[in-house]
């Protein structure tokens, strides 16, 4: 690796409700997970990980966290990276949708703005909604802008967050 920064910068999300046979409970695929990333890509930050109910049919609560990473290729060629990670953790994209996984990464942001290509949409289409993600990705680059609200990280976990008062 040469010490030139580099081009892009990448949230990418991650979860876990399956154990894994070698790694783990999900927390523990979660690390192993982020290893992984910080030996292919450059590891900027890593959130802590929360624990989230499950969307769907899964009755598996999930870990979930965040790794904001830098690296020299273009949104595509991420993705095909984090997919290529998954398979290597034993996911496979067949089933039920959003069923349980041993591990899920998901590119919800880059530094380049919004990005579309077949099978491929960045921003991440339902990240705005998920306070699993937003609260992870608000923890490592929290005054990063979503290109198509302009709302800070910080700014949408608190849209999604903030106490509500009760109907009177």
């Amino acid at each position: 690796m040469t010490d030139r920064p580099a081009r892009h910068r990448y949230i990418v999300a991650l979860g876990s409700n399956v154990r894994h046979s070698v790694h783990g409970p999900p927390r523990a695929v979660l690390a192993a997970a982020l290893e992984r990333l910080a030996r292919r890509f450059r590891l900027l930050a890593a959130s802590p990980v929360i624990v989230s109910a499950p969307l769907g049919p899964s009755r598996r609560r999930y870990a979930n966290g965040a790794a904001l990473v830098a690296a020299d290729i273009p949104p595509p060629a991420m993705l095909a990276a984090l997919q290529d990670m998954e398979r290597a953790f034993g996911r496979r994209r067949r089933g039920q949708r959003w069923g349980a996984r041993v591990l899920d990464l998901d590119l919800v942001l880059w530094s380049g703005g919004a990005f579309t290509a077949p099978g491929l949409v960045v921003p991440h289409r339902a990240f705005r909604g998920r306070p699993f993600v937003t609260g992870p990705a608000a923890a490592v680059a929290p005054a990063w802008r979503d290109p198509v609200t302009g709302l800070t990280l910080r700014q949408l976990d608190a849209r999604l967050t903030r106490p509500r008062p009760l109907p009177s």
